[in-house]
Order: C-alpha cells, then structure tokens, then sequence
C-alpha cells in the first residue's frame, strides 16, 4: 500500500476491511454527511495490519484520519459520534 497522498485527496481517510460490518456503519454516517473520504483496504489478517498500528495505535478497523482537524480514532461507535459532533447539523 502507497502511503503518499496529493493535494486532490479528500481530507477524510477511512482504513476498513472489505465486508465489515463495522467499517460499512462508518461509511453510511460519512455517505449521509455528504463527506468525502478516502477509503484504504488494509490487510485482513490483524497481524499484518502495520499500516493501521502506524496511524492509530491499534491493529482495529475501522480508523479514521481527519486531516482537517488532526484527529485519527479508531472504533465504529467513535467515529461515528465523531462525525455526528463535528460534521452534524448541529456543528
């Protein structure tokens, strides 16, 4: 996996697992927030998940990195209320 990015890429970047539930209860918050993110497929077995233990500290997914407020957190329901709270009607 490349970890280099451009100035074209959206500030948002979501590391998931293909069909995990988890990871898609991220992607339907950030879809209804009309965000855009990009989305980077790590490894399946947690064990080589080194790209995620870089970003976040954890080998868990779903992470996400926020550049635009220097945030990365990993876990759904964080996240989650993470985006409500920062990018919701009410922020």
């Amino acid at each position: 996996m490349s970890e280099t990015s451009s100035p074209d890429d959206p500030p948002i970047t979501l590391y998931r697992l293909q069909a995990c539930p988890f990871c898609e209860r991220v992607v339907r918050a950030l879809d209804e927030h009309g965000l855009a993110y990009r989305s980077r497929f790590v490894e399946p077995m947690h064990s080589e998940r080194d790209v995620v233990k870089r970003i976040s500290g954890k080998r868990s997914v779903p992470a996400l990195v926020d550049a635009t407020t220097g945030v990365t957190m990993s876990e759904s329901a964080n996240i989650v209320a993470y985006i409500e709270n920062t990018y919701g009607e009410a922020a």
